[in-house]
């Protein structure tokens, strides 16, 4: 498999993101290997808190958040994804795909060790997790989604019925329409102008350069420019990972924005779903967007903890 990696000098002095590269090396599948990086901060016997990123967004989205989990007590890892951030960036299209990334994941989380997490995901960092969740519900112990989805949830059950009606589904599939034509056939979009727009912040442009560091030509943007496509792909093994959510116990918080175009909709799935779920204090950030990870990082980090600590409390009752 034929990758770029991106030079090391295009990630000094990057606005508000002072934490040390660390990395793993994963077979490619093909093999060969390749390089991924990952954000390791808090002490190192604390309780874990995986923060997957979406797309075309890495580490960086969790910049405001690690700080502020970290210093709770809790040891925060935030990878990413092969394709983004200073990880390796496979060139071809037809490297990516939605089981593989979460074959790379789940090596990952085997290489480091990790047991009894809490998952945070948003955007494709949910489409990853939640599958690896389902797969392998031992690595996990606590699960937060903000504005994310797993395709292939049930649309005949009577609960997904009551709560993703006909106007829900409409905006919904109006807004990812909107964001696949955009992708697929405007093709000069950056990262940081993809994160401008789904923002309700303006970000300052040494922000949008950061959010285009791992991108120093169209050539490393295969992975970017791809994963619209990949969203309705893999249904077969999404349907079964949806078997197996419908009957999580352990604790799923859902936090989704007010403002974002496709995922809105969608934010009472989970509860209606999800054992785990059920009878959570889920949040609703305002004014904020499909990243709200910038528009809200500070509350959204604030939210986790609370979380966490509410089901220390429960534990230790």
């Amino acid at each position: 498999m034929k990758y770029l990696r991106t030079p090391d000098a295009r990630f000094a002095h990057l606005p508000g993101y002072p934490f040390e590269p660390h990395y793993v090396t994963l077979h490619d599948n093909e093999g060969g290997q390749l390089r991924m990086h990952y954000v390791d901060e808090g002490p190192r016997n604390a309780p874990v808190v995986l923060m997957l990123h979406g797309e075309p967004s890495w580490s960086y989205l969790y910049r405001k958040m690690i700080p502020i989990v970290a210093q709770a007590g809790y040891r925060v890892i935030a990878p990413d994804l092969v394709g983004f951030g200073r990880s390796d960036k496979p060139v071809a299209q037809s490297d990516y795909s939605h089981g593989r990334h979460v074959q790379w994941m789940h090596a990952f989380l085997q290489q480091l060790h990790l047991k009894d997490m809490t998952l945070v995901c948003q955007d494709w960092g949910g489409l990853i997790g939640l599958r690896l969740a389902a797969e392998h519900p031992e690595y996990f112990a606590a699960i937060v989604a903000g504005n994310t989805m797993l395709p292939g949830f049930p649309l005949a059950h009577p609960a997904v019925r009551k709560v993703f009606g006909p106007l829900r589904r409409l905006r919904a599939t109006l807004g990812f329409g909107s964001w696949f034509a955009f992708s697929q056939f405007f093709p000069a979009w950056t990262a940081g102008f993809v994160l401008r727009l789904g923002t309700t912040r303006a970000l300052p442009p040494e922000v949008r350069a950061a959010y285009d560091a791992p991108f120093p030509s169209p050539e490393y943007m295969a992975g970017a420019r791809v994963f619209p496509r990949l969203v309705p792909s893999d249904m077969r093994n999404n349907r079964a990972a949806w078997k197996q959510l419908m009957q999580w116990q352990k604790p799923f918080l859902c936090v989704f924005s007010d403002r974002d175009p496709i995922m809105s909709a969608m934010a009472d799935i989970f509860p209606a779903l999800i054992p785990g779920a059920r009878g959570q204090l889920h949040t609703t950030l305002e004014n904020c967007g499909h990243f709200l990870q910038e528009d809200g990082g500070e509350a959204f980090a604030e939210t986790i903890v609370r979380f966490l600590q509410e089901q220390q409390s429960r534990a230790a009752a």
